[in-house]
Protein backbone atom coordinates (compact mmCIF):
# COMPACT_ATOMS: atom_id res chain seq x y z
CA UNK A 1 0.00 0.00 0.00
CA UNK A 2 1.22 3.40 -1.15
CA UNK A 3 1.40 6.34 1.36
CA UNK A 4 0.24 9.82 0.66
CA UNK A 5 1.10 12.54 3.25
CA UNK A 6 -1.92 14.43 4.21
CA UNK A 7 -2.75 17.48 6.02
CA UNK A 8 -4.09 18.25 8.80
CA UNK A 9 -6.17 21.12 10.62
CA UNK A 10 -4.24 21.58 14.15
CA UNK A 11 -5.67 25.00 15.22
CA UNK A 12 -8.87 23.65 15.75
CA UNK A 13 -10.12 21.14 18.42
CA UNK A 14 -14.02 20.75 17.50
CA UNK A 15 -16.84 18.65 18.98
CA UNK A 16 -16.92 18.23 23.08
CA UNK A 17 -16.54 14.36 23.79
CA UNK A 18 -15.94 13.33 28.29
CA UNK A 19 -15.20 9.66 29.12
CA UNK A 20 -14.74 8.70 32.48
CA UNK A 21 -11.87 8.50 34.21
CA UNK A 22 -9.83 5.35 35.18
CA UNK A 23 -6.48 4.50 36.16
CA UNK A 24 -4.51 0.91 35.63
CA UNK A 25 -1.14 -0.62 35.43
CA UNK A 26 0.50 -2.21 32.62
CA UNK A 27 0.72 -5.83 32.91
CA UNK A 28 3.26 -8.40 32.41
CA UNK A 29 6.82 -7.10 33.03
CA UNK A 30 5.83 -3.31 33.68
CA UNK A 31 3.11 -4.38 36.37
CA UNK A 32 3.09 -2.95 39.75
CA UNK A 33 3.82 -5.74 41.83
CA UNK A 34 7.24 -6.77 40.02
CA UNK A 35 10.44 -4.22 38.88
CA UNK A 36 11.93 -4.53 35.74
CA UNK A 37 15.15 -3.43 33.71
CA UNK A 38 14.68 -1.10 31.01
CA UNK A 39 17.97 0.09 29.80
CA UNK A 40 19.47 -0.99 32.73
CA UNK A 41 17.79 1.00 34.92
CA UNK A 42 15.61 -0.54 37.78
CA UNK A 43 12.60 0.72 38.83
CA UNK A 44 9.01 0.16 39.27
CA UNK A 45 6.36 -0.24 36.43
CA UNK A 46 4.85 2.40 34.57
CA UNK A 47 1.13 3.12 35.15
CA UNK A 48 -1.07 4.46 32.55
CA UNK A 49 -4.11 6.70 34.00
CA UNK A 50 -7.13 7.15 31.36
CA UNK A 51 -8.10 10.63 31.37
CA UNK A 52 -10.90 12.25 29.30
CA UNK A 53 -10.97 13.64 25.98
CA UNK A 54 -12.26 17.24 26.47
CA UNK A 55 -11.88 19.17 23.32
CA UNK A 56 -12.68 22.63 21.95
CA UNK A 57 -12.88 25.33 19.75
CA UNK A 58 -9.34 27.22 19.88
CA UNK A 59 -9.10 30.72 18.38
CA UNK A 60 -6.14 31.75 16.85
CA UNK A 61 -6.12 35.26 18.26
CA UNK A 62 -3.46 37.83 18.98
CA UNK A 63 -1.39 36.93 21.86
CA UNK A 64 -2.54 39.50 24.48
CA UNK A 65 -2.49 40.13 28.12
CA UNK A 66 0.59 38.11 28.11
CA UNK A 67 1.67 39.19 32.54
CA UNK A 68 -1.77 38.78 33.50
CA UNK A 69 -2.85 34.97 35.07
CA UNK A 70 -6.65 34.60 34.83
CA UNK A 71 -8.57 31.98 36.21
CA UNK A 72 -9.87 29.59 33.49
CA UNK A 73 -13.39 27.40 34.36
CA UNK A 74 -12.61 24.41 36.21
CA UNK A 75 -15.36 21.82 35.73
CA UNK A 76 -13.48 18.99 37.67
CA UNK A 77 -16.03 17.85 39.47
CA UNK A 78 -16.85 16.11 42.81
CA UNK A 79 -12.87 15.25 43.31
CA UNK A 80 -13.21 14.82 47.37
CA UNK A 81 -12.88 11.27 47.31
CA UNK A 82 -9.59 11.42 45.26
CA UNK A 83 -7.35 14.25 46.48
CA UNK A 84 -3.98 13.01 46.96
CA UNK A 85 -1.47 15.18 48.95
CA UNK A 86 1.13 16.95 46.67
CA UNK A 87 3.70 18.21 49.20
CA UNK A 88 6.43 15.65 47.70
CA UNK A 89 5.28 16.93 43.91
CA UNK A 90 7.18 19.44 42.12
CA UNK A 91 6.27 20.56 38.28
CA UNK A 92 7.81 21.25 35.66
CA UNK A 93 5.35 23.26 33.62
CA UNK A 94 7.08 23.19 29.42
CA UNK A 95 6.85 26.31 27.72
CA UNK A 96 9.41 26.63 25.78
CA UNK A 97 8.50 25.17 22.33
CA UNK A 98 8.58 27.08 18.82
CA UNK A 99 5.28 25.95 17.51
CA UNK A 100 6.91 24.71 14.00
CA UNK A 101 5.21 22.05 14.04
CA UNK A 102 1.71 24.10 14.41
CA UNK A 103 2.95 26.36 11.81
CA UNK A 104 1.06 29.37 13.34
CA UNK A 105 2.42 32.94 13.72
CA UNK A 106 3.66 32.55 17.45
CA UNK A 107 4.01 29.47 19.73
CA UNK A 108 1.16 27.39 20.75
CA UNK A 109 0.99 27.77 24.10
CA UNK A 110 0.25 31.76 23.63
CA UNK A 111 -2.67 31.54 21.02
CA UNK A 112 -5.69 31.85 22.77
CA UNK A 113 -7.81 30.08 24.47
CA UNK A 114 -11.08 31.60 26.15
CA UNK A 115 -9.72 34.76 26.04
CA UNK A 116 -6.24 34.11 27.63
CA UNK A 117 -3.23 32.81 26.74
CA UNK A 118 -3.27 28.60 26.10
CA UNK A 119 -0.12 28.68 28.66
CA UNK A 120 -2.58 30.23 31.60
CA UNK A 121 -4.95 27.73 32.11
CA UNK A 122 -2.00 25.34 32.97
CA UNK A 123 -0.88 27.95 35.66
CA UNK A 124 -4.02 28.57 36.91
CA UNK A 125 -4.73 25.13 37.32
CA UNK A 126 -1.09 24.55 39.19
CA UNK A 127 -1.26 27.64 40.92
CA UNK A 128 -4.67 28.12 42.02
CA UNK A 129 -7.35 25.29 41.48
CA UNK A 130 -5.03 22.19 42.58
CA UNK A 131 -3.50 23.89 45.35
CA UNK A 132 -7.13 25.05 46.46
CA UNK A 133 -8.46 21.61 45.64
CA UNK A 134 -5.89 20.04 48.06
CA UNK A 135 -6.16 22.75 51.11
CA UNK A 136 -10.01 22.03 50.94
CA UNK A 137 -9.76 18.42 51.67
CA UNK A 138 -6.46 18.46 53.77
CA UNK A 139 -3.85 18.33 51.82
CA UNK A 140 -0.35 19.86 50.49
CA UNK A 141 -0.51 21.66 47.05
CA UNK A 142 2.90 21.31 44.76
CA UNK A 143 5.93 22.33 46.33
CA UNK A 144 7.34 24.12 43.20
CA UNK A 145 6.22 25.02 39.78
CA UNK A 146 9.37 25.47 37.17
CA UNK A 147 7.87 27.09 34.24
CA UNK A 148 10.70 26.42 30.85
CA UNK A 149 10.57 29.51 28.89
CA UNK A 150 12.28 31.06 26.38
CA UNK A 151 14.13 34.00 28.29
CA UNK A 152 12.73 36.51 25.68
CA UNK A 153 9.22 35.71 27.11
CA UNK A 154 10.22 35.70 30.99
CA UNK A 155 9.97 39.72 31.76
CA UNK A 156 6.65 39.63 30.43
CA UNK A 157 5.84 36.46 33.06
CA UNK A 158 8.11 38.07 35.72
CA UNK A 159 4.90 39.78 37.58
CA UNK A 160 3.05 36.03 37.70
CA UNK A 161 6.47 34.95 38.71
CA UNK A 162 6.55 37.74 41.62
CA UNK A 163 3.24 37.31 42.35
CA UNK A 164 3.73 33.46 43.41
CA UNK A 165 7.54 34.24 44.80
CA UNK A 166 8.51 31.13 46.55
CA UNK A 167 6.16 28.67 44.62
CA UNK A 168 7.02 29.44 40.98
CA UNK A 169 10.40 29.87 38.75
CA UNK A 170 12.00 30.25 35.89
CA UNK A 171 13.92 27.72 33.80
CA UNK A 172 15.56 28.12 30.08
CA UNK A 173 14.54 25.51 27.15
CA UNK A 174 17.16 23.16 25.95
CA UNK A 175 17.41 22.43 22.36
CA UNK A 176 15.07 19.68 22.38
CA UNK A 177 11.96 18.49 24.73
CA UNK A 178 14.60 16.55 26.89
CA UNK A 179 16.82 19.24 27.63
CA UNK A 180 13.81 21.48 28.20
CA UNK A 181 12.86 18.64 30.71
CA UNK A 182 15.85 18.38 32.28
CA UNK A 183 16.85 21.48 32.64
CA UNK A 184 13.41 21.86 34.66
CA UNK A 185 14.27 18.93 36.91
CA UNK A 186 17.59 20.98 37.70
CA UNK A 187 15.71 23.74 38.80
CA UNK A 188 13.58 21.96 40.48
CA UNK A 189 16.24 20.38 42.34
CA UNK A 190 17.77 23.27 42.99
CA UNK A 191 15.18 25.23 44.42
CA UNK A 192 13.71 22.21 46.61
CA UNK A 193 16.27 19.82 47.66
CA UNK A 194 14.90 16.72 48.96
CA UNK A 195 11.51 17.89 49.47
CA UNK A 196 10.26 16.63 46.13
CA UNK A 197 10.30 12.84 45.51
CA UNK A 198 8.12 12.91 42.30
CA UNK A 199 8.05 15.23 39.59
CA UNK A 200 5.40 15.86 37.43
CA UNK A 201 5.84 17.13 34.03
CA UNK A 202 3.33 18.74 31.56
CA UNK A 203 3.35 20.41 28.34
CA UNK A 204 1.88 23.85 28.94
CA UNK A 205 -0.07 23.50 25.28
CA UNK A 206 -2.46 21.02 26.84
CA UNK A 207 -4.63 23.04 28.91
CA UNK A 208 -7.92 20.93 29.50
CA UNK A 209 -6.29 18.73 32.07
CA UNK A 210 -8.28 18.54 34.96
CA UNK A 211 -7.85 18.41 38.77
CA UNK A 212 -9.29 14.75 39.33
CA UNK A 213 -7.27 13.58 35.92
CA UNK A 214 -3.66 15.11 37.90
CA UNK A 215 -4.43 13.54 41.33
CA UNK A 216 -5.36 10.07 39.06
CA UNK A 217 -1.89 10.62 37.55
CA UNK A 218 0.65 11.48 40.85
CA UNK A 219 -1.80 8.46 42.98
CA UNK A 220 -0.70 5.88 40.13
CA UNK A 221 2.84 7.05 40.17
CA UNK A 222 3.33 6.95 43.81
CA UNK A 223 1.85 3.62 43.78
CA UNK A 224 4.01 2.25 40.47
CA UNK A 225 7.03 4.50 40.36
CA UNK A 226 5.86 6.38 37.36
CA UNK A 227 2.74 6.93 35.37
CA UNK A 228 0.98 8.76 32.70
CA UNK A 229 -2.07 10.31 31.28
CA UNK A 230 -3.27 8.34 28.43
CA UNK A 231 -6.37 7.51 26.15
CA UNK A 232 -6.83 4.19 23.95
CA UNK A 233 -5.77 5.07 20.59
CA UNK A 234 -8.79 5.70 17.78
CA UNK A 235 -6.99 6.06 14.63
CA UNK A 236 -5.85 3.22 12.55
CA UNK A 237 -1.64 2.72 12.86
CA UNK A 238 0.43 1.88 9.76
CA UNK A 239 4.08 0.90 10.14
CA UNK A 240 6.73 1.53 7.30
CA UNK A 241 10.43 1.95 7.18
CA UNK A 242 10.50 4.76 4.36
CA UNK A 243 6.97 6.69 4.67
CA UNK A 244 6.26 4.98 1.16
CA UNK A 245 5.17 1.55 1.63
CA UNK A 246 3.03 0.10 4.46
CA UNK A 247 4.58 -2.91 5.96
CA UNK A 248 1.68 -3.70 8.53
CA UNK A 249 -0.94 -2.74 10.51
CA UNK A 250 -0.43 -1.86 14.14
CA UNK A 251 -3.47 -3.46 15.95
CA UNK A 252 -4.63 -0.46 17.96
CA UNK A 253 -6.21 -2.52 20.71
CA UNK A 254 -2.56 -2.45 22.78
CA UNK A 255 -1.95 1.34 21.35
CA UNK A 256 -2.44 4.42 23.53
CA UNK A 257 -1.50 8.01 22.72
CA UNK A 258 0.13 9.24 25.87
CA UNK A 259 -1.05 12.89 27.00
CA UNK A 260 0.74 14.86 30.09
CA UNK A 261 1.59 15.12 33.18
CA UNK A 262 3.78 12.20 33.01
CA UNK A 263 4.75 11.85 37.15
CA UNK A 264 8.24 9.93 37.75
CA UNK A 265 10.26 9.51 40.61
CA UNK A 266 13.34 12.31 40.49
CA UNK A 267 15.89 9.86 41.28
CA UNK A 268 14.56 7.49 38.13
CA UNK A 269 14.23 10.52 35.68
CA UNK A 270 18.27 11.62 36.73
CA UNK A 271 19.13 8.27 36.14
CA UNK A 272 17.54 8.20 32.86
CA UNK A 273 19.51 11.56 31.66
CA UNK A 274 22.16 9.77 32.43
CA UNK A 275 21.89 6.96 30.27
CA UNK A 276 20.31 9.12 27.55
CA UNK A 277 23.16 10.86 27.41
CA UNK A 278 25.90 8.06 27.31
CA UNK A 279 24.21 6.25 24.63
CA UNK A 280 22.79 9.41 22.41
CA UNK A 281 19.44 8.75 22.65
CA UNK A 282 16.37 10.91 21.57
CA UNK A 283 13.26 10.37 23.23
CA UNK A 284 9.59 12.10 22.70
CA UNK A 285 8.38 11.56 26.16
CA UNK A 286 9.61 11.17 30.02
CA UNK A 287 8.58 8.08 30.66
CA UNK A 288 10.33 6.65 27.84
CA UNK A 289 13.60 8.22 29.21
CA UNK A 290 13.56 5.24 31.52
Amino acid sequence: MKIVTGSFLLATLSSTAISSVQSFAFVGQLSGTSSSIINGISRQGVAISRDAVVKQSVSVNDYKNRSILQAAESGDGDEKESVVDFKDVGFVLLAGGTGSRMKANMPKQFLSLKGVPVLHHSLDLFLERLPASATANGKSGPSQVVLVMDPKYQPDYQPIVDKYEGRLAFANPGKERQGSVENGLNKLVELTGHLCEYVAVHDSARPLVTVEEINNVVRDAKEHGAAVLGVPCKATIKESEDGTLVLRTIPRERLWEVHTPQVIKIDTLKKGFVKVEEENIEVTDDVSIV
